[in-house]
């Protein structure tokens, strides 16, 4: 399997080259993701559990959806593939908030943003080991008795979502 070609970015999030997944992690170079929250109309939040395979926090609770900005790719049209490739679904995205590059990021300037749809959701078990909706009462109290199963992305997000929206 060819390794993901990923853009590296400065600190202020230009462009400053090109390089394998790996390297870039491996060596902390700055890059870009995004996140997506899926609710459904009953306003219950998508969790997925991370699928076993994973490099970086196999099993772990995670968003909705997320990944990489491949190169060439807007953050907008980052946040729509992922949706579409890890969840089958199509929807109109709202932009949360952006997060600048960080130890606690990943080194990722994360682009993350909020979908609504009531689609049946066709999870890509490549990435993915199993996913539901949850109320945020269901996710707040999975946060309190196995926070350590969530990914520090997912956690943070939360945090901010909960922070804007309630």
């Amino acid at each position: 399997m060819t390794e993901e070609i990923l853009e590296f970015v400065d600190n202020d999030n230009r462009v400053i080259g090109t390089a394998g997944r790996s390297e870039i992690h491996k060596q902390r170079f700055k890059h870009r993701s995004v996140h997506v929250f899926l609710f459904n109309s009953e306003g219950e939040l998508f969790l997925q559990k991370r699928a076993q395979a994973k490099d970086e926090f196999p099993g772990y609770y995670d968003s909705s959806a997320a990944g990489h900005v491949n190169p060439g790719e807007n953050y907008h049209e980052a946040a729509a593939r992922e949706l579409k490739e890890e969840l089958g679904i199509e929807a109109q995205l709202e932009k949360v908030t952006e997060l600048p590059a960080s130890q606690k990021t990943g080194w990722e300037f994360v682009s993350f943003y909020s979908a609504v749809s009531d689609d049946a959701v066709k999870l890509n078990y490549d990435e993915i080991e199993e996913g539901k909706f949850y109320s945020l009462k269901e996710i707040r109290a999975l946060l309190l008795s196995d926070g350590d199963k969530f990914t520090p992305s997912v956690k943070t997000l939360f945090k901010i979502y909960q922070k804007a929206y309630f």
